[in-house]
């Protein structure tokens, strides 16, 4: 999976939109697939217009590194996971809880060049990592 520094010097080397969509595309391509197993009503983002889930596994501690995987059921969406996994995954809860990845996709340009839907789905999933994280960051 390509590091959030890497989306961003890609998608400024990246100046036309469509080559910067098929980019999000590829990225969702690249995503490991979630499990059916993990694919439950308690992973499932609400807010997301396509299926969308999101799996939050913290190590042991006070303010735990938190994995995260996530999947979805439309090609585009599948790419957005990526990169908000790409943002916050292997980082400590408390670090999560304060970093609104909703800047750094704008800062790329993206949310701009989303339909209403899937940007309000992006800021669902970004919200749903953060809470989580400051619920863990908080020993809870």
């Amino acid at each position: 999976m390509a590091s959030i520094d890497q989306i961003i010097d890609d998608f400024a080397y990246l100046e036309d939109w469509e080559d910067r969509y098929r980019y999000v595309i590829e990225l969702g391509k690249a995503l490991p697939d979630l499990p059916d197993a993990l694919k439950t009503a308690e992973h499932k983002v609400r807010g997301c217009a396509s299926q969308v889930w999101l799996v939050v596994k913290p190590e042991a501690g006070a303010n735990p590194v938190l994995h995260l995987q996530g999947d979805s059921d439309a090609h585009i969406v599948r790419g957005l996971v990526a990169i908000v996994l790409a943002a916050y995954d292997g980082k400590h809860a408390a670090e999560i809880a304060a970093l609104d990845a909703s800047d750094l996709f704008a800062k790329i340009g993206l949310i701009e060049h989303l339909s209403a839907q899937r940007a309000n789905g992006l800021r669902s999933m970004i919200a749903r990592i953060r809470e989580d994280a400051a619920r863990l960051s908080d020993g809870g």
